[in-house]
């Protein structure tokens, strides 16, 4: 499969999420405040990312997440609204590239740009004794 096929550049999707105890810093990190973790963020970017596209994507392929290049800029309290944005801005036969931004209930929280490898799943199953 040939992403450049079906994968446009301007498909979009948004994820929202009220950021809960278990997904700040403080859960995994003592002594740390219950704010929105970093790698938390990150991980609803690429889905968001991986939302975009998985509906145009043939029977059996799947994207996996290959580059982040991301910054946290603002601190987001439990109980608070996160919208994490992702839109498609290049597309090559293997990788599409995604610009990525988060929100939270007063302003952006996170920006940068994710990359994600199309593959196909049985082909990868096989390759890492999985499945």
């Amino acid at each position: 499969m040939d992403a450049r096929d079906v994968i446009k550049v301007g498909m979009s999707a948004e994820r929202l999420l009220v950021v809960p105890a278990e997904r700040t810093v403080g859960h995994f990190v003592a002594d740390m405040p219950l704010v929105y973790a970093t790698p938390m963020m990150i991980l609803e970017m690429e889905m968001a990312s991986a939302d975009a596209i998985a509906p145009y994507l043939e029977p059996g392929w799947i994207t996996l997440g290959t580059e982040v290049d991301i910054r946290h800029t603002a601190a987001t309290p439990v109980g608070w609204r996160v919208r994490s944005v992702a839109r498609v801005i290049a597309v090559e036969r293997r990788v599409i590239r995604f610009e990525v931004e988060a929100f939270n209930d007063k302003r952006r929280i996170g920006d940068g740009r994710h990359a994600r490898g199309l593959v196909n799943a049985d082909t990868f199953m096989r390759h890492f004794g999985a499945g």
